[in-house]
């Protein structure tokens, strides 16, 4: 992203890729944080005192409110992996669709406008996948490029703009639409009493989003330059595992320090490799856990 210091000229900055606009798109239904104390109790077979923990972490989540497909009644009774996988197929193309036509419209696009589409997405399983759906459904062009990613995790927005501006790299003056939907109420498990799967029913929320990027002279910020970071030794820290009941979150309870030991000195050096001079503060925004390993933004 173009940062406030060190601007390249007026020029230079014309070429690089523009987020041109940005949507989003919600379902009805919400779940308060009084809704998850009330539940928790009544859902989880857990000790008292574990379950008073778990209340302290809904205090101190900051989440207050988080949106759903399903009312919250329907979201907690188990059901069958083909079930909910079909759930998810169904709204994940009517939340994909919504917000890649708010942003279309945004962005002052029409969907022939587009030269590849990006879709994210980790919470389900789909082929064809959510791009072919959308083809088929709002008119994009038979030959508009696809690249989806199914596998990325909350890593998956991120990586999808910097392979958006590889492609205007490459394909300069072309338009790049980006929508990714998660619906992890989904994968919510009643019988799952890791601490991951209560972690995860306390902070996820259903939802969709969508970005154009442009290799357009077009006004927005520019994305300058991407770099990624593999964590080594670091599977079994976040993903899902595949069960006959669903998906089982895996969130090991180190991560917050794994990547709050190392972000600093990562973006830090990026900055520096890319001649951006400026430091690291405590309040730019990253992704949980942030630059003190507890901050999330």
């Amino acid at each position: 992203m173009e940062f406030a210091s060190n601007r390249p000229t007026e020029g230079a900055a014309a070429s690089y890729p523009t987020i041109a606009a940005t949507a989003t798109a919600l379902p009805p239904h919400t779940i308060t944080r009084d809704d998850v104390k009330v539940y928790m109790g009544r859902v989880f077979d857990i000790p008292e005192r574990r379950l008073e923990a778990m209340m302290s972490i809904v205090d101190n989540a900051q989440v207050h409110n988080r949106h759903a497909i399903f009312p919250l009644d329907y979201t907690i009774e188990p059901r069958p992996l083909s079930q909910t996988n079909n759930e998810y197929i169904e709204h994940a193309v009517k939340l994909g669709r919504e917000a890649a036509e708010k942003c279309l419209e945004r962005a002052g696009l029409k969907p022939e406008d587009i030269d590849m589409i990006i879709t994210v997405s980790c919470t389900g399983f789909m082929i064809p996948s959510l791009d072919a759906h959308l083809i088929n459904l709002m008119g994009f062009r038979s030959n508009v490029r696809r690249m989806p990613f199914t596998e990325l995790g909350c890593a998956a927005g991120a990586m999808a703009l910097g392979r958006a501006a590889d492609y205007l790299k490459a394909e300069p003056g072309g338009n790049v639409l980006i929508i990714a939907v998660e619906l992890p109420s989904l994968t919510f498990q009643r019988k799952d009493i890791s601490q991951a799967n209560l972690i995860s029913s306390i902070l996820f929320g259903d939802g969709a989003a969508a970005v154009v990027v442009s290799g357009k002279q077009m006004k927005g910020p520019k994305i300058l330059v991407t770099e990624t970071y593999t964590f080594p030794d670091s599977l079994g820290a976040m993903g899902f595992d595949l069960r006959d009941s669903g998906f089982h979150i895996l969130l090991a309870k180190d991560v917050p320090e794994m990547i709050g030991g190392k972000i600093g000195g990562l973006v830090q050096g990026f900055l520096d490799r890319n001649g951006r001079g400026k430091s690291v503060q405590r309040d730019d925004p990253f992704h949980s856990p942030g630059v003190d390993g507890k901050k999330t933004a």
